[in-house]
């Protein structure tokens, strides 16, 4: 059991990771072993996501005053919250991942800015590219149309470097 302090403390630590982060997904890990359990947490330390087991009074409390209170009505039974805080597709990509694996990791709510979405729309989530995906596809797009543009002007030039060219070889070939 744990002491008043310690329920404080948790709520605490949840309310200001979620306050701070992207998306939030949870998740019901009955059945997982202790071991599954284990590389779960390693698999979403790695990833940046937060993951933490709470009970659901203390969860809801922490998160009542965030953009997941949506989540509150949904958080029953034994549950895993995943927390997104450098991109919002973090937890889903962990989540759908780990649950491909094994089936006994069920997601029950998935929340993403404020708004409830569906179990079904972790795989969506999941799709969406990371900030630096999401830049570097930036970059390129804009890049594009500059790099043509540096092509079609240079074209002329070329083209009048390969007929001198062709020019040259003829003589030299009429030369010979």
């Amino acid at each position: 059991m744990l002491t008043l302090e310690q329920k404080k403390a948790v709520v605490s630590e949840v309310a200001g990771v979620a306050r701070q982060a992207h998306a939030a997904i949870a998740a019901e890990y009955r059945g997982l072993t202790v071991s599954e359990m284990t590389r779960l947490r390693t698999e979403a330390r790695s990833k940046g996501v937060y993951m933490r087991v709470v009970k659901n009074t203390l969860a809801r409390r922490a998160l009542s005053d965030t953009e997941f209170a949506c989540m509150n009505d949904a958080l029953q039974g034994p549950l895993v919250l995943a927390f997104s805080q450098e991109d919002a597709s973090s937890a889903a990509k962990v989540i759908r991942d780990f649950a491909k694996e094994t089936d006994k990791l069920k997601v029950k709510v998935v929340a993403l800015s404020g708004k409830l979405l569906t179990p079904g729309d972790l795989e969506a989530l999941a799709r969406l590219p990371t900030r630096d995906e999401a830049l570097s596809r930036l970059a390129w797009v804009i890049k594009a149309p500059i790099e043509k543009f540096v092509r079609t002007m240079a074209e002329p030039g070329n083209k009048l470097a390969r007929v001198l060219a062709a020019v040259r070889d003829q003589k030299q070939a009429a030369e010979s």
